[in-house]
């Protein structure tokens, strides 16, 4: 593949290609051999991001009027659920014998029909870039493998109907380790990419993600929203908080993105609730909160602790601490966690509501396992209390 590295954090990291790709390939090359009768070994094809790949074509069957094969995905060095997964085209000529329900269908001569067969999703909520009922072959793709078989039909000379099923095997079981389940995409996963190119690391994808369910929640009509990082944050939302994410997202580390596309998206409150070694970050304007951008808790912490009157040596004990917990336990030998906290949350409430603008009103809950909650800014419990009775009615 050309260009196939990149650098991410001083390191060489190889490209991969997504699903998209791997299922426009898979359908030109299908489409070749159905209408050459010559077997295909390799495919190429240019993704939208202008770089070509050469791809091997793998599993190829065939019948009278259709030819099955597939392309494996490659994640490169950022592999995700579906690397090394078969995604296969099977390419058949004539009308599809049943209602235009599932199809999603393009031009005129040739005629051409597509839809997701086994392990691939079904949209089920609105929001997304697929309708509800459709397979979730997002746009880019689905243009993409129009594209390869227009042209292998162009070559030909064919101009009748055409359809085309893309399926993953596995891919169900594969699809409740991503969004999809929260997103609303049932049956399996699905067929994405906007470059065709699986970038190392790519935060693109990952904001992309959040938005595309944030957008979802938006479209149900929800104005009020909570946000939580990751797994930590759901899991005390439902236990210690009685809540779920029916009415949140979830959103890694991208605190001021998730703010950023809030505002877009017209929201009126948000609840952040997040495990304090990771929000206090917060406190020093810290939005991206990844390690690999900018750490600062144990400075924040002992900052704040100095000025609320600790000791030197307790001071040095925490910008010696492995954890914000410890951090915590050293500012409880002096009774000094309470009025730290609340200087911090006073902090965070500033950079949040300074990033969401006036449109928005943005609030935290900050808390550790081993410690409950730290600290709330001045809205979070009000806001957190009509969640909970809202949660109870439902």
């Amino acid at each position: 593949m050309e260009e196939a590295f990149v650098y991410r954090h001083q390191k060489k990291m190889r490209r991969g290609y997504t699903t998209g790709t791997c299922a426009a390939a898979a359908s030109g090359a299908a489409a070749s051999m159905l209408f050459s009768g010559q077997k295909i070994s390799i495919v190429s094809i240019q993704t939208p991001k202008g770089i070509r790949l050469s791809l091997e074509v793998e599993e190829i069957t065939s019948g009278p009027g259709w030819v099955s094969c597939a392309v494996r995905k490659d994640g490169g060095d950022d592999p995700d659920v579906t690397h090394g997964m078969l995604v296969f085209a099977r390419v058949e000529i004539g009308d599809d014998g049943e209602k235009d329900a599932g199809w999603y269908t393009y031009g005129d001569k040739p005629e051409l029909k597509l839809k997701g067969g086994p392990g691939v999703g079904t949209v089920t909520k609105p929001g997304l870039a697929c309708p509800v009922g459709m397979a979730a072959i997002n746009p880019v793709p689905r243009s993409m493998i129009f594209s390869q078989a227009e042209e292998a039909c162009r070559k030909a000379g064919f101009t009748g109907k055409l359809r085309i099923v893309i399926s993953i095997p596995g891919g169900e079981k594969q699809a409740e380790k991503t969004f999809n389940p929260h997103l609303g995409i049932v049956g399996g996963l699905s067929v994405l990419g906007t470059t065709g190119i699986v970038e190392p690391m790519s935060e693109a994808a990952l904001i992309e993600t959040i938005r595309l369910s944030l957008k979802q929640t938006a479209a149900l009509g929800k104005r009020d929203l909570i946000v939580v990082p990751g797994n930590y944050g759901e899991r005390f939302l439902e236990k210690v908080l009685g809540l779920d994410l029916n009415q949140g997202v979830k959103c890694s580390n991208y605190i001021g993105e998730t703010l950023d596309m809030a505002v877009e998206l017209g929201f009126q409150r948000l609840l952040l609730v997040g495990h304090g070694g990771k929000l206090v970050k917060l406190a020093a304007g810290i939005m991206n909160t990844h390690s690999s951008q900018a750490d600062g808790r144990r400075e924040i912490l002992a900052a704040y602790g100095a000025a609320c009157g600790a000791s030197r040596r307790i001071t040095e004990e925490i910008l010696q601490a492995a954890t914000v917990d410890q951090g915590l336990d050293f500012l409880e030998e002096e009774n000094l966690r309470e009025p730290v906290m609340e200087r911090i949350m006073e902090r965070i409430d500033f950079y949040i509501k300074k990033r969401a603008g006036g449109s928005l009103q943005a609030e935290a809950l900050l808390f550790t396992n081993e410690k409950g909650v730290l600290g709330m800014t001045p809205g979070a419990g009000k806001l957190l209390g009509e969640f909970q009775a809202n949660s109870e009615k439902t």
